[in-house]
């Protein structure tokens, strides 16, 4: 598939989440869960420090998300991105999209060792959804 492809399967699930879901409405991790908020998405936040973000009840971790959700924005440090990767893949999430700045080679070498549905070439979900601060 290319990157236009890749990107049209991550965004036809019916659930999502934001991995790195910030209480900071200055933060990358909270204007990517506004942008699915924005457009009307399904959307749960991880964030092991907080009990809610923007209004929705959040995880502590992506080991924890309800089942249903299919692709997984990752807007974390590197390091944290390896161990979220593995947690996706123990819990059947088929579709990540590593937001520039948190890839890391482990992580997506392994996305791609169990057959994922991956973008991480650069790309930002809030250009490609259209993402305007509300």
């Amino acid at each position: 598939m290319d990157i236009t492809e890749r990107i049209a399967q991550f965004l036809a699930a019916d659930g999502f989440a934001v991995a790195g879901a910030s209480t900071n409405r200055e933060k990358y991790g909270n204007k990517v869960l506004r942008c699915y908020m924005q457009h009307g998405k399904h959307v749960v936040p991880v964030n092991p420090h907080a009990v809610q973000v923007e209004g929705l009840p959040s995880v502590t971790s992506v080991s924890e998300l309800p089942d249903g959700i299919q692709s997984l924005s990752i807007i974390t440090p590197p390091q944290i991105t390896d161990k979220v990767v593995e947690e996706a893949i123990a819990k059947g999430i088929r579709n990540i999209w590593m937001q520039p700045g948190a890839q890391s080679p482990q992580s997506i070498q392994r996305c791609e060792d169990a057959g994922l549905n991956l973008i991480a070439d650069g790309s930002c979900v809030l250009v490609v959804m259209g993402y305007h601060e509300s």
